[in-house]
């Protein structure tokens, strides 16, 4: 069984903008997190947070995923990128606040590249709420891959 990291340690987001509250488990190939749906926060509204917010779950769930990889091989967690989504689908329009949402992400393809797609789905008390193909790219330097595009 793999270690249970606290989020933190596996998830570079801080404050309002870390949208993921637990790691739940996860494995070589794939993640599960956990999140209470905020009332109060940068993405909430009367009706919940919309459900296009699910997309950025995804890829925080993966952010935990590539963090805890890190961690176990001894290294820190470092920078990703999402490329984007292939067909995100959701049932609900709003994640209601205050409902508990199960995030999952399993691991499609990653290549050597730093490359990787991840197959995702949120559920709520068992039932999938979205889907979506999660498109990410994790140079191996993020810093120097930034430094070069601003150039």
């Amino acid at each position: 069984m793999h270690d249970l990291y606290d989020i933190e340690r596996v998830v570079p987001h801080r404050g309002t903008l870390r949208l993921v509250d637990r790691l739940v488990a996860w494995d070589e190939d794939s993640v599960a997190v956990e999140l209470r749906v905020p009332h109060e926060g940068p993405f909430s509204h009367a009706e919940g947070v919309p459900a296009w917010v699910g997309v950025e779950y995804m890829a925080q769930a993966i952010a935990a995923w590539a963090g805890c990889r890190a961690r176990s091989a001894g290294r820190e967690p470092s920078i990703g990128f999402l490329l984007g989504t292939r067909r995100y689908e959701s049932r609900v329009t709003w994640f209601v606040a205050g409902a508990l949402l199960r995030v999952e992400a399993t691991r499609e393809l990653l290549g050597d590249n730093g490359l990787g797609m991840f197959r995702c789905r949120i559920l709520e008390d068992g039932d999938e709420l979205a889907t979506a193909n999660v498109s990410v790219f994790e140079p191996p330097d993020a810093m120097a891959y930034l430094e070069s595009t601003t150039q």
